[in-house]
């Protein structure tokens, strides 16, 4: 236990990038719309993901290589597929993520005088000074106290939702129809996103590249693969945790969630206090601010990691992607080019997230394939490869999220 406490670090980077707006919006919204049935695509998503993740950390913890480096091996051709995909998310995912988090900002403090542009840029600028001057075990050490905090206040207000009991009009409510086009294509957003995109897999390798960096002693791979399945667990409970939250407070009210983040936040904080009481306002506006924080803090932080790792990879004769200041650098960049990307096409926020989605939609098995061929290679000696079992439900990932993809791709054309 003791070895396992000290090697915590990739897993709870995870948990802390992936339960953003895809619990905190999408396991709500699923909640709140479909009620308890939602369990199902929730488990299944967070299960048959598992592999690609579960790949990354393999990967990097045996060879000490990245998974991009991984891909490069494989040929240049896979390492353009990710460099695309990961291009796509750098000018759509972090100013997504942090328009949300201002719009919780805004609530929390109510400060209303001033507009989600101005709290984004205040957010971009402190968490890259965080990032800056803490580098990577500061990040480590601050989100395991951001996490027991998210967990806390999470635990708290799903106990006491589920002790007050669902909404009086809630046994009586027709529940939306789920197989139609706006059921199918929130589902496809949900398990798309659910517990993250696949892409996120080189993300946990580099996190694991720069945890062994930390560490004395190098952890063996069952080690860090427990370590990285704490993360991976507490990530699928949170998201049945928001899901009970929105069963239980909004399931039957009829309330439309607005994609506005300003408002979702006040619907959210709101809807929750009328409910339970306003004397719970203080955990759930700091459990909802905490999720999306800690999301920023460690997307941003990934997104400027896996740029400089692809651009090294791509251009290796350029001196500048090794330099001690280039990830400075980099998180200063992702800042400005996220910054200037909410303040042009804030009002078009949804079609930028909308291709995001479809980018990684697309491509998500894809990806998966990319991961299992990686850590099947000859970097990888076949004791430590994957088992018989965790091939298979990779399998299995693959054809579940090609169907979806593929579904997705006709109801766009159709």
């Amino acid at each position: 236990m003791k070895a396992l406490l000290k090697a915590l670090g990739p897993g709870l980077l995870f948990a802390s990038m992936a339960i953003g707006t895809s619990h905190l919006v999408l396991s709500t919204k699923a909640g709140a719309q479909y009620g308890w049935i939602m369990v199902i695509p929730i488990v299944l998503a967070n299960l048959l993901k598992y592999p690609f993740f579960e790949f990354g950390v393999r990967y990097t913890t045996v060879t000490e290589k990245s998974l991009i480096e991984g891909y490069t091996n494989l040929g240049k051709n896979y390492l353009y597929i990710y460099a695309f995909v990961t291009l796509i998310s750098t000018f759509t995912i972090l100013a997504a993520l942090y328009v949300v988090t201002a719009g919780l900002f805004i609530n929390l403090f109510e400060i209303t005088s001033v507009g989600a542009g101005i709290v984004s840029l205040g957010l971009f600028v402190f968490i890259g000074l965080i990032l800056i001057i803490g580098k990577y075990r500061f990040l480590e050490n601050s989100l395991k106290a951001v996490i027991t905090i998210l967990f806390i206040a999470l635990l708290a207000t799903t106990v006491m939702v589920l002790q007050k009991g669902p909404v009086p009009n809630s046994v009586s409510y027709q529940r939306p129809e789920i197989f139609n086009e706006v059921g199918i294509l929130f589902l496809i957003g949900l398990v798309g996103w659910m517990p993250t995109a696949v892409e996120a897999s080189g993300w946990v390798s580099l996190w694991g590249m720069e945890n062994l960096k930390t560490m004395k002693n190098k952890p063996t791979l069952k080690l860090a693969l427990q370590e990285f399945n704490v993360g991976y667990i507490l990530t699928a409970v949170l998201a049945l945790f928001f899901m009970v939250i929105g069963w239980m407070t909004l399931y039957g009210t009829g309330t439309e969630l607005s994609g506005n983040a300003v408002v979702f936040a006040d619907q959210l904080v709101n809807l929750f206090t009328t409910h339970i009481g306003n004397w719970a306002y203080f955990f759930i506006a700091i459990a909802a601010f905490a999720t999306m924080f800690s999301t920023c803090m460690t997307a941003h932080d990934a997104i400027s990691r896996v740029s400089l790792d692809v651009l090294q990879k791509l251009y290796p004769k350029k001196n500048i992607y090794n330099q001690k200041h280039a990830f400075a650098l980099m998180v200063i960049a992702m800042a400005w080019i996220n910054w200037i990307v909410i303040s042009l096409f804030s009002a078009n926020m949804g079609d930028l997230v909308g291709l995001a989605t479809f980018v990684s939609f697309v491509f998500a098995p894809l990806l998966g394939w990319m991961n299992l061929k990686t850590v099947t290679g000859k970097d990888v000696p076949k004791e430590h490869q994957p088992k018989m079992g965790l091939k298979m439900l990779t399998y299995c990932g693959m054809i579940f999220l090609s169907l979806f993809a593929l579904y997705y791709c006709w109801m766009l054309l159709v």
